[in-house]
């Protein structure tokens, strides 16, 4: 997944969001860094019952934050979201110049954009794709 660092800075290079179905979130102004949240229209929860372990299914949540509004929250883009949104930013013809390829030490994403040639490495290859995302949301201004 995608780091809070990254979606910080996806965001605050214009990256927007119209939030959907199964889509990732944090909260972190609210204190909830460590958690990750999804959009879904049924809550299912882990929970240990007679010491084996059960999904359980909700229909309501009740938490001490009701609701938060939908800037609050800070996307955390999947891995093909992403690769979706770089592809989307690269030019049709001649067929979009994208290699996401395994290194030693994780992933490099590699495009052309701009007439340069761009290579991108992390960790993870969510990260190295936003990363790539970000230069890409930069060039274009």
């Amino acid at each position: 997944m995608i780091s809070i660092a990254n979606a910080r800075a996806l965001r605050a290079a214009g990256l927007s969001w119209q939030p959907a179905q199964l889509d990732f979130f944090a909260l972190p102004e609210h204190g909830l860094d460590e958690r990750l949240f999804v959009i879904t229209d049924l809550p299912a929860a882990l929970a240990r019952i007679q010491g084996q372990a059960m999904m359980t299914f909700e229909g309501a949540v009740e938490w001490a934050l009701d609701y938060v509004a939908a800037g609050e929250a800070l996307w955390m883009p999947t891995e093909s979201q992403l690769r979706d949104l770089l592809t989307a930013r690269l030019p049709a013809e001649p067929a979009p110049d994208l290699a996401l390829t395994a290194t030693p030490s994780g992933w490099r994403c590699a495009l052309s954009l701009g007439g340069r040639r761009l290579s991108c490495e992390a960790a993870d290859a969510s990260d190295a794709y936003a990363a790539a995302l970000l230069e890409a949301l930069r060039a274009s201004g």
